[in-house]
């Protein structure tokens, strides 16, 4: 079985624009997509195409990819729930390096809210003596 360099990334991107009007199977197999069996038949791999557009445009759908293979992205979104509270997910404090008790003033804009982490007394102590 013969098997060809798929285009990748960008220059995926780039032959699929040109040869667009070319019917799907057609268009990945121009663009590397397809096998040789050993009986000369000629089998185009259009799911590896499909996923390797995906790719090329930063879409992954390998679950594994993610960050340690579970849960979903961060998307820096919330929404405000029934009660009226707004909970600000684990992996936005863990990137923060925010620690349980860590407090924040809160200053309210028009359409926008801004918290402001309050130091701890501790560490205002530790820069005046410095």
């Amino acid at each position: 079985m013969a098997e060809t360099s798929p285009s990748r990334g960008k220059a995926l991107l780039k032959k699929a624009k040109e040869l667009s009007h070319l019917p799907r199977r057609e268009l990945a197999k121009a663009c590397g997509y397809y096998t040789t069996t050993k009986s000369g038949e000629t089998r185009v791999n259009l799911t590896e195409f499909y996923d390797a557009l995906l790719e090329a445009r930063g879409i992954a759908l390998d679950p594994e990819a993610k960050k340690g293979g579970r849960g979903r992205e961060a998307s820096y979104r919330v929404s405000v729930h029934q009660n009226g509270q707004l909970v600000i997910g684990s992996t936005y404090t863990q990137e923060m390096g925010l620690k349980p008790g860590d407090e924040f003033e809160i200053k309210l804009g028009y359409k926008h809210i801004h918290l402001i982490q309050l130091e701890d007394e501790e560490d205002e102590k530790d820069t005046e003596a410095a």
